[in-house]
């Protein structure tokens, strides 16, 4: 490899690849996640890491350019010429990324991975490893190294030595590269990529503790058993369930999700990608939702993965030990209280979209419908042969103790209504969920009868009024709120909650109501009627609820309508089969924090709905008819 260095002056601001970016950024379809299970990256179609925060997922920006633009930094390693994209995919079951670029008469491959483990055990430190190699003729690459901290883009101390080591106080970043490259950050590089010759880079970030320098050959090797690691845990992911490459995606995505040191999944690696382009809906989604996490781990437990399940029971324990047997609607990924909501003045956010935010003033909601997805969670431990330990079931009859005890009062509900609280239907729902899921593990948990006769007589008492407030005779369909002219999507859980049987006239009505009414085009829907949330501006079609739908087909006996719409939606799916929040029915293009772990539960828990329903046959459908229409 021979290097050819440009001009010795900071560049990243004067390319004409950054100055495009400002004006059309990069599709966040186009975006690949790396991940370690302690924080995540988002790399371009280019080889652009545009989004890593450290030294986890909800600390500060390292590379912060999908939302502060060239200023908040970014790590390039790729062609040095716009190339056309030949290929871009992760190998097969596991987390390593490769681009392949083709360059005049050569091919530019990037691989690319961060170390999640090596022999089941997590690494002291975040290592990101980066390899271009070169097929046919020497490609002309570039490198740019520009890290910037936080919101104030700080630049860092440099040492120069053996390895690049950058410094902001007790966080350290250093850059490894073999063969040896004169890195100095933010300065582009460029040079010749060899057949002979690839070039291996080795990223180690640090926090409070000394760096490891780790060898780019040893690097290297590490990524090999990372992706051992992948493999043998995706082989124990149950082969039957339909639609098996989709579904282990999903959960391997869930997983590098999910913060390895406590346990808990966040919700999203990103903050602040708008619903709206342009608008004010821009969250941070770093966070723990005891909601979210649950639906997760759900999806995990019925895909056969256990280990999952007892590191989130553990971190709940933890996290909520404080506040019991108050749940809150979010936690840090330690168990704390999150951030007050901030806005960052100097980032212009993407596609223009301010403000950039962190923190989420959700945490100050209260959100019944929690308590249902934790019990049912906990039940569906129980449910596959094992035993909450004492604490963590004196901490679930403390959260339905509670739900009997306030499930009357009004709540934010599910989608986080900035405005008054209100009696949503849904959040009831969910309260007769959480009684009745702590009543099944009561069947093998001890519970004084005291308490399980309250349990009942409140269950009762919800499902009574739910039927006779939440649903409206004259639509046929349970409501969004008492009294309400609106449809919420969030009622397709309904089939699987069990408090209406499934050849209920009032749950078929509710399901073809919401299918019909909220539709944004097959197979998309909105998660209640557009605008009416009190916030300005529009959001796109919600994903999770199309994902739920299929489950509401399936669990209705319309099995074949269930399978054309989860086909439909899996042709939505990024190149690398992940998914965003939300997508643009006009445009197809995805909206909201990517990728999504809600998106992702919900795809594998309607996966796992067509494996564990009755196949019926049935004439051709509207939704079949549509598909055939569209192809």
């Amino acid at each position: 490899m021979s290097l050819d260095h440009l001009d010795p002056a900071p560049l990243p601001c004067e390319r004409p690849a950054e100055a495009a970016a400002q004006a059309r950024p990069t599709p966040i379809a186009d975006y690949g996640l790396l991940g370690d299970t302690r924080t995540a990256a988002l790399v371009s179609v280019d080889g652009s890491v545009d989004w890593l925060c450290a030294p986890a997922f909800d600390g500060e920006p390292l590379f912060g350019a999908l939302l502060g633009g060239p200023e908040a930094g970014s790590f390039l390693v790729g062609p040095a010429r716009p190339a056309a994209v030949v290929s871009r995919s992760y190998r097969h079951n596991t987390a390593t990324l490769e681009t392949v670029w083709a360059v005049g008469n050569g091919r530019l491959t990037l691989t690319e991975a961060m170390i999640a483990e090596v022999a089941g055990q997590l690494l002291p430190t975040t290592i990101m490893v980066r390899r271009l190699a070169v097929e046919g003729s020497p490609v002309r690459a570039s490198v740019l190294f520009d890290p910037r901290l936080g919101e104030q883009h700080r630049q860092p101390r440099v040492r120069q030595g053996r390895d690049v080591v950058c410094e902001w106080g007790p966080l350290a970043v250093s850059l490894a590269a073999s063969p040896r490259l004169d890195v100095v950050p933010g300065r582009l590089l460029t040079f010749d990529v060899t057949p002979q010759e690839p070039l291996t880079l080795v990223l180690s970030l640090a926090y409070g503790e000394p760096l490891i320098h780790v060898d780019p050959a040893t690097a290297w090797d590490l990524v090999g058993r990372d992706e051992a690691c992948w493999r043998t845990w995706a082989e124990e992911i149950d082969t039957a369930i339909p639609f098996h490459t989709a579904v282990v995606r999903s959960l391997l995505t869930l997983r590098l999700l999910t913060y390895s040191p406590a346990g808990a999944p966040v919700a999203a690696p990103t903050t602040s990608l708008p619903e709206d382009p342009g608008g004010i809906r821009n969250w941070d989604y770093r966070y723990a939702w005891p909601r979210d996490a649950s639906i997760g781990v759900g999806a995990f437990l019925r895909a056969g993965k256990t280990r999952e399940a007892e590191d989130f029971l553990g971190w709940l324990l933890h996290a909520s030990r404080l506040q019991r047997p108050h749940l809150p609607a979010l936690l840090t990924l330690t168990g704390g209280r999150v951030p007050k909501e901030r806005n960052l003045s100097r980032w212009p956010g993407y596609a223009q979209s301010s403000p950039v935010r962190t923190g989420n003033l959700a945490a100050t909601q209260h959100q019944l419908d929690g308590y249902g997805w934790v019990l049912d969670a906990a039940w569906a431990f129980v449910e596959r042969g094992r035993r909450l330990n004492s604490e963590t079931w004196r901490a679930m009859r403390g959260f339905a103790d509670l739900v009997a005890a306030t499930w009357e009062a009004p709540d934010a509900g599910i989608w986080e209504v900035r405005g008054d609280a209100a009696q949503h239907v849904h959040s009831k729902v969910m309260a007769w969920l959480a009684l009745d899921r702590a009543l099944r593990i009561a069947a093998t948990h001890h519970v004084g009868k005291r308490r399980r006769l309250r349990w009942e007589t409140t269950r009762s008492r919800i499902a009574a009024q739910v039927r006779a407030r939440g649903y409206d005779p004259a639509r046929n369909s349970y409501m969004r709120t008492y009294g309400s002219d609106d449809l919420d999507a969030a009622l397709l859980v309904l089939p699987l909650t069990g408090l209406e049987e499934p050849v209920s006239p009032r749950l078929a009505g509710t399901v073809e109501a919401i299918r019909t009414e909220l539709s944004a085009g097959f197979p998309l829907l909105y998660r209640y009627p557009p605008g009416q949330d009190g916030l300005p501006g529009t959001e796109g079609a919600f994903l999770p609820c199309s994902f739920w739908l299929v489950q509401a087909l399936a669990n209705t006996g319309q099995h074949k309508d269930a399978v054309a719409l989860f086909e439909a939606l899996l042709e939505k799916a990024s190149p690398l089969g992940l998914f965003s929040e939300e997508m643009d029915p006009a445009s197809g293009s995805f909206l909201g924090n990517f990728p999504q772990a809600l998106t992702h539960s919900a795809l594998v828990q309607a996966a796992l709905a067509l494996r564990d329903t009755v196949r019926h046959p049935q004439p051709p459908t509207d939704y079949e008819t549509q598909r055939e229409k569209e192809q």
